[in-house]
């Protein structure tokens, strides 16, 4: 079976994106157990004062769709879309292999 991975940009309202990268980061945290996610890395770019990527590697893609059902999930979406302006997948890609994975 394939690796499924995700990259994404979150924007934040404006002046929000830290405590949007802070509950990306909570999200991070509850996955540490969670033997079907591999990697979770949430960043920012200076150059973009709103934005926050994440970037995921799950054992599959429907590992990846079951998680967005976990109460702690949904929990965090909540928390995040007030401060939410948009979002964007910017590529699904199928990972092979490499450090961290």
């Amino acid at each position: 079976m394939e690796k499924f991975g995700i990259y994404g940009k979150l924007i934040a309202k404006e002046g929000e994106r830290e405590q949007l990268a802070a509950i990306l980061l909570e999200a991070a945290e509850s996955l540490q157990n969670h033997e079907e996610c591999e990697l979770y890395l949430v960043s920012v770019a200076p150059e973009d004062p709103n934005a926050v990527y994440v970037y995921e590697v799950w054992t599959s893609e429907s590992a990846h769709q079951g998680s967005l059902t976990l109460e702690s999930t949904q929990t965090l979406i909540q928390r995040a879309k007030p401060i939410l302006a948009g979002m964007e997948r910017i590529s699904t890609l199928v990972p092979k292999g490499g450090k961290g994975i």
